[in-house]
């Protein structure tokens, strides 16, 4: 349901990431002729930039497209964590798949988290790279609980860290987990130099450049642009965060998004340093970072499906609030939201699209911990590529299927796609069209077919067509970041219908009334 617009308070009037604030990034052509090569990667991401690195290092001719900018997704919208913290998992996975497979994955993460910093050393990367201590904290006694069985969990795992009572904010807590000597670092200055080494080792990078599928002709495989144009490849690489091409690994199935929100703020108290995530609902996550030569905080937190949320403007304000309370707020900087996406099991998908289809690669599903996750990534798909053999692989491969909790979680999220599916569907309107405001959203229904109709700050209406291009699902608006959102698989859509996140590859249809049609037509909307 949509509510009033908001008022935004200290708030600025347009999401934007911290990381692309002032950062001169290079730009590139859009792919305007057929081509060759050894590896096609689609994804201008973290895990598209290391893996294009990693094997062009090995000698591989590589080309590299993004639909956007590169570094504009996910990545560009991180809380650039590095670390193998990654909230309250290693004693679920000890439950679900036993210590080796928990030991395995933290190992993993230590590795990517090892070459990170390996690289920035040895290139010399100037990216606010800080080794801090992550923390887990817990408000109340429940999560205390888990708390107290993730720290057993470590002592099974034999993972450094310790459980201490108290963190340097005013939060009252029960207790905390600490992992010691992780880090935190600028992302895009890291992945901005690394593009200018794919640049000297002859990376071929294509920006606003869609891919739309891929066909496969024998020992090589096409992969087709939006502009009819392909790239011919021994092999191709899916690491576009939803993957563009599934094959039949029913992807959409198997995973679900959530959004979350982020604050940049300069605050009246000093930032004690570490990295702290709240393991407690609503969640919070804090920690620093330079802008203009002065340490700021980041606040994050608010995490909800996508599509399912309610205005999506009150989660900034929450976040807004709670820094005023534990850190004090003088100026909010940046605000922006990103979107995860999450397994049936929450390890990744890395590896073959499917079974057998070593051709085509796949890597998503990062939950939100894909500063090291990606870089796993990038590394089995380097190995796989090489045929040098990685002992990750079978971890990460997505055609592994546990009965526990891979059957219960499919059931739970394919069952809650079809309760918003019917919703969408029968959900009547209740506002009426001729009170909208400026910068507002509204449902209405015309000839009894939904549409989305959005009042620019000038007055401009801007309808569409609700049904979203993938499956059928109705959006809903996202009034925090003016785009229309689906509550069953988490694809995204511009004011004006075009695709910002899969599964969608189509954009929604734009529909060309005026108000005068719309009121003769139907006075309600919602």
């Amino acid at each position: 349901m949509l509510t009033n617009k908001l008022t935004l308070g200290q708030l600025p009037e347009r999401p934007e990431p911290l990381w692309r604030g002032g950062l001169s990034l290079p730009i590139f052509n859009p792919l305007e002729d057929d081509c060759e090569t050894d590896v096609a990667i689609v994804g201008g991401g973290i895990t598209g930039i290391t893996a294009a690195y990693l094997l062009s290092n090995a000698g591989k001719k590589v080309v590299l497209i993004d639909a956007d900018r590169l570094l504009n997704g996910t990545t560009g919208h991180t809380t650039a964590k590095v670390t193998a913290q990654h909230d309250l998992i290693y004693d679920e996975f000890i439950s679900h798949f036993g210590q080796s497979i928990a030991r395995l994955y933290y190992e993993a993460n230590m590795e990517a988290f090892n070459f990170i910093k390996n690289i920035i050393e040895e290139h010399n990367i100037d990216c606010d790279y800080s080794i801090e201590d992550a923390f887990l904290y817990a408000t109340t006694d429940k999560y205390a609980k888990k708390l107290q069985q993730e720290w057993n969990a470590y002592q099974k795992l034999h993972i450094e860290g310790k459980l201490v009572t108290e963190i340097p904010f005013n939060i009252k807590i029960k207790n905390a987990l600490v992992m010691n000597d992780q880090a935190q670092f600028h992302p895009l200055k890291y992945l901005s130099k690394l593009v200018t080494l794919l640049e000297s080792n002859g990376v071929q990078i294509y920006e606003h450049t869609t891919a739309v599928d891929i066909n496969e002709d024998g020992d090589r495989v096409r992969v087709i642009t939006l502009n009819g144009k392909s790239i011919t490849a021994s092999q191709a690489i899916c690491c576009s965060h939803f993957p563009f091409y599934e094959g039949t690994g029913f992807y959409f199935t198997r995973m679900y998004a959530e959004r979350s929100y982020a604050l940049a703020v300069k605050t009246e108290k000093d930032y004690p340093g570490g990295m702290y995530l709240s393991v407690d609902e609503p969640s919070r996550s804090l920690r620093s970072a330079s802008y203009k030569g002065e340490k700021i905080i980041i606040i994050a937190g608010e995490k909800h499906k996508t599509g399912q949320g309610e205005n999506t403007l009150e989660h900034y304000k929450a976040l807004e609030g709670f820094g005023k309370d534990v850190v004090g707020i003088n100026q909010v900087l940046y605000r922006w939201s990103t979107q995860d996406l999450t397994t049936l099991d929450k390890i990744p998908y890395v590896g073959e699209i499917t079974r057998g289809k070593n051709r085509i690669l796949v890597a998503t599903g990062y939950r939100k911990w894909g500063m090291t996750n990606s870089t796993v990534a990038a590394m089995i798909i380097r190995d796989k590529i090489l045929g040098t053999g990685n002992r990750y692989l079978e971890l990460y491969q997505p055609s592994r299927f546990y009965i526990d909790p891979s059957l219960k979680n499919f059931f739970i999220e394919n069952t809650d796609v079809v309760k918003h599916f019917l919703k969408g569907k029968l959900e009547l309107p209740h506002k009426s069209l001729e009170q909208m405001e400026n910068d507002e959203a509204i449902i209405i229904r015309v000839n009894g077919n939904r549409k989305g109709v959005y009042k620019d700050h000038y007055g401009k209406l801007h309808i569409v067509d609700t049904t979203c291009t993938h499956l059928g699902c109705e959006v809903n608006w996202n009034q925090g970041d003016r785009t229309w959102d689906c509550p069953c698989h988490g694809s995204r859509f511009s004011f004006n219908g075009a695709v910002i996140e899969g599964p969608a590859e189509k954009p929604l249809l734009k529909e060309s009334f005026n108000m005068t049609d719309l009121l003769s037509e139907d006075k309600t909307g919602y």
